[in-house]
């Protein structure tokens, strides 16, 4: 996963012509849950996570829960304790595909305006 966000850092999003379009905004005119998701690796990768959040909430907060999971295994680790493994279960497996689904829902939404990323 590093060197796919060193190049996301790199080569920046938010100039025409690096990436192709959302192959979902362009058929059906809907953000998915990952628009502006490039951008918002581009600036959680810069330091930036206003403009992260501002791109798209939802990686930045899954981006979050992953670098706790992996904080908590690193420091399992060092201290030589068994690290132990977060399972992802049916229910759980069920509850992130239901709030992938809302987000991608209410981002579309006049009411979810502010969770569409800017300028796609």
């Amino acid at each position: 996963m590093a060197l796919p966000t060193a190049f996301v850092a790199l080569v920046d999003p938010n100039e025409p012509g690096h990436y192709p379009a959302c192959p979902v905004l362009r058929a059906t005119g809907w953000w998915c849950p990952g628009c502006g998701g490039l951008r918002c690796v581009h600036a959680l990768a810069r330091g930036d996570v206003l403009t992260a959040a501002h791109d798209n909430l939802l990686v930045v907060v899954l981006a979050l829960g992953l670098a706790v999971l992996w904080l908590g295994w690193a420091a399992g680790a060092v201290r030589g304790r068994p690290v132990r493994r977060p399972r992802l279960t049916a229910g759980r497996t069920r509850v992130l595909l239901l709030v992938v689904l809302l987000f991608a829902v209410v981002r579309n939404l006049p009411v979810g305006v502010g969770l569409a990323p800017p300028g796609v």
